[in-house]
């Protein structure tokens, strides 16, 4: 069986368009399969929809969150419920085209653990964040210590041995391409164009994104460590120099002096805080680990009865042993 994971935040603008994509698309591929949607404590009627396609759809499984936990939290939450001997893991806006799934489908068939979506092209009516994503891969890609690809999201295929070991790993501050990349296993890319969101907005503002991508920097490189002490470095090499530079240029040129020492002052005080802030950000990240908070907590799972107490069932709460007991509904 395959697994679709989607994460559902406050989409009722597009349900209908993404469920009938979903089944098209599964439809075609031959194979048993479920949909797992997680709803992140949408304040619409995404959740009520949700239950509507679940007690006429028998593949529709609907996992409720206690609350809006955020993207990873959501995601983490349906990597957990799903029982597939493979997840397809894609995000709700249509922006993940569920049309490329089969031939993701027929590459894990033919051998791959791993099937990455990645994107050949990017629609975006903001050219800034269409400019700040392709740099930040880039960026990325020079600073990570592990090889992961370029323009490749959440959008992915894992086999049951891939999912298991990522789903294995405890961290809080998750930048999931890392993660897949890291676990190994033979990796697999399928090329797409990814289009505009079909209808609404967006959901992740500009400092959950930044959020992200310092996770995605905090949590696959020790770089930014390593260059605040090169900075360190570089900056009592100057100040050593502008020292040398006043015992040479007399009292005669006072002021600039005076003017060279608060310079060096400031320019020393800026590097310390970049490097104290740095620093910030990795302490806090241990922190989030000290304190061992799962991502997410899950109120309800609703499935239908045929579908419901398998052993995989079991290993999802085990995985996630806060998680609230399933909601058996009858399908029609």
């Amino acid at each position: 069986m395959i697994s679709l994971v989607i994460p559902i935040y406050n989409e009722e603008e597009i349900l209908h368009l993404l469920h009938e994509a979903v089944s098209n698309a599964m439809n075609t591929t031959g194979e048993e399969w479920e949909v797992v949607y997680v709803n992140d404590g949408s304040r619409d009627r995404s959740l009520e929809m949700l239950r509507g396609y679940q007690a006429s759809d028998p593949h529709v499984v609907v996992v409720e969150l206690s609350r809006n936990w955020g993207h990873m939290g959501a995601v983490w939450a349906g990597l957990t419920t799903a029982r597939g001997d493979a997840v397809v893991l894609l995000d709700g806006d249509l922006q993940d085209p569920p049309a490329i799934i089969p031939e993701m489908v027929e590459k894990w068939r033919n051998g791959a653990q791993v099937v990455v979506a990645q994107r050949r092209s990017r629609q975006v009516n903001n050219k800034f964040l269409g400019f700040a994503f392709h740099s930040f891969y880039r960026v990325l890609a020079m600073l990570s210590d592990y090889p992961i690809p370029l323009d490749a999201g959440i959008f992915s295929l894992m086999d049951r041995q891939a999912l298991d070991s990522i789903n294995a790993l405890r961290e809080k501050n998750r930048f999931f391409p890392g993660l897949r990349a890291w676990v190994g296993y033979r990796t697999e890319t399928v090329l797409y164009d990814r289009p505009e969101r079909a209808g609404g907005e967006g959901k992740l503002t500009i400092m959950s994104r930044f959020k992200y991508a310092t996770d995605a920097i905090c949590s696959f490189s020790y770089k930014p460590l390593r260059v605040s002490f090169a900075l360190g470095t570089l900056s009592s090499t100057i100040a050593v120099a502008l020292l040398i530079g006043m015992f040479f240029a007399g009292e005669a040129s006072a002021w600039f002096a005076v003017l060279g020492v608060s310079a060096a002052v400031f320019f020393v005080g800026t590097l310390l805080m970049m490097a104290v802030g740095i620093l910030g950000e990795y302490i806090g990240r241990i922190y989030d680990e000290v304190r061992d908070r799962p991502l997410s907590l899950i109120n309800t799972v609703h499935r239908a009865a045929a579908n419901a107490g398998s052993e995989r069932d079991r290993f999802a709460a085990t995985a996630n042993p806060r998680m609230g007991a399933d909601e058996i509904v009858p399908a029609a």
